[in-house]
């Protein structure tokens, strides 16, 4: 893709992508919260859709009881699944609890959206990514990890997750079989037999 054809990607109104909107740290969920009845009563739910505070359960131990709460992946942040018109960028900057739209270079320029790639990941973190990954791998099988700090190891599937499209992979480090959790299914590869 040429320079000139990305800059019209960019700029392309009619083309919904996710955008990251900073926030004042702790108000995430009422900013999205705000942005929703904004939407409803402007009525903009055609360049406005998704608004995602990234969260996923986590439990606290307090005495002998189990606590399940939410944690916020990044606090400060919410995500927005908009098409970058004016009126939508007005609205969504303006929404109280808003700071800003990260990826701006200020001065009145739209920020650039997050990466396909990076927000599928983050989507399916959440268990919210429509995409499944085809692997050819099962429990029990040799792979490699291409990323992270386990990379170009090789180890046995212990457990896989498909909600999550993420797997479990026993791997020998110094002289014992450890587990390296939750990685990614586009992070792993089946080792020829």
């Amino acid at each position: 893709m040429t320079e000139m054809e990305n800059a019209d990607l960019l700029n392309d109104e009619e083309v919904k992508r996710w955008y990251v909107v900073n926030t004042y740290s702790g108000h995430e969920n009422r900013v999205k919260d705000n942005l929703e009845k904004r939407v409803e009563s402007m009525g903009i739910q055609d360049c406005l859709f998704r608004i995602l505070v990234a969260e996923e359960p986590e439990i606290e131990i307090k005495g002998n009881k189990k606590i399940e709460k939410m944690h916020n992946l990044f606090p400060g942040y919410v995500f927005v699944e908009m098409k970058m018109t004016d009126e939508a960028w007005y609205v969504v900057r303006n929404t109280p609890g808003v700071t800003g739209f990260i990826g701006s270079s200020g001065g009145g320029a739209k920020p650039f959206p997050v990466s396909p790639d990076e927000m599928e990941s983050i989507l399916r973190r959440m268990g919210q990514s429509d995409k499944k990954v085809i692997v050819d791998f099962a429990v029990g099988d040799t792979v490699k990890i291409l990323t992270g700090p386990f990379q170009n190891m090789e180890g046995t599937v212990s457990t896989m997750n498909d909600q999550t499209q993420t797997a479990d992979v026993l791997i020998n480090l110094f002289g014992r079989e450890t587990p390296a959790t939750d990685i990614s299914y586009n992070d792993i590869e089946k080792v020829a037999e």
